[in-house]
């Protein structure tokens, strides 16, 4: 009677490591399907910046870029932080969305571009700012959530 008693526990022993061996190989399993669908993610996302880029429509800034824009007071600045998740938001909305042909975006690291905060009184990430060709302020706004909605505080 002791053995079958011990034979049983060792059977059920067994039958609970086999189990929790195996779901520990599904979660590892798990993880690096996780981790290559990040991997695809970030390359979709750089074939989109590039695709961008072509289009010069939303591009990081440059002095050059805003001088040699033909639609001189559709020009838009975004001080965008790598960090904030509404600027994660609206660059997202604006890269999956067609950006109107008479407008350009101006991605400004905003970590990174204390003069240029200077030069336009930005005090915080996600502000928006309007230029002329020549850089100067038009209109500077904040908390536009959507590209539509970017482009409806535009001034014509």
């Amino acid at each position: 009677m002791n053995q079958k008693i011990i034979i049983c526990i060792l059977v059920v022993l067994a039958l609970i490591g086999g189990s929790v061996l195996f779901s520990g190989n599904s979660k590892e399993e798990e993880t690096v399907k996780t981790n290559m669908g990040t991997l695809k993610e970030k390359s979709s996302m750089k074939n989109e910046v590039d695709t961008m880029t072509a289009s010069d429509s939303y591009v990081a800034y440059s002095a050059e870029k805003v001088a040699m824009q033909k639609n001189a007071d559709n020009v838009v600045l975004f001080f965008r932080a790598s960090w904030c998740p509404t600027c994660r938001a609206l660059d997202a909305d604006i890269k999956a969305n067609n950006i109107p042909e008479s407008l350009t975006i101006l991605d400004v690291d905003y970590d990174n571009s204390s003069e240029l905060k200077r030069k336009y009184g930005v005090t915080y990430q996600h502000t928006l700012v309007q230029v002329d060709k020549d850089g100067n302020l038009i209109k500077k706004w904040s908390g536009s959530p959507t590209l539509l909605s970017l482009v409806s505080e535009i001034k014509k």
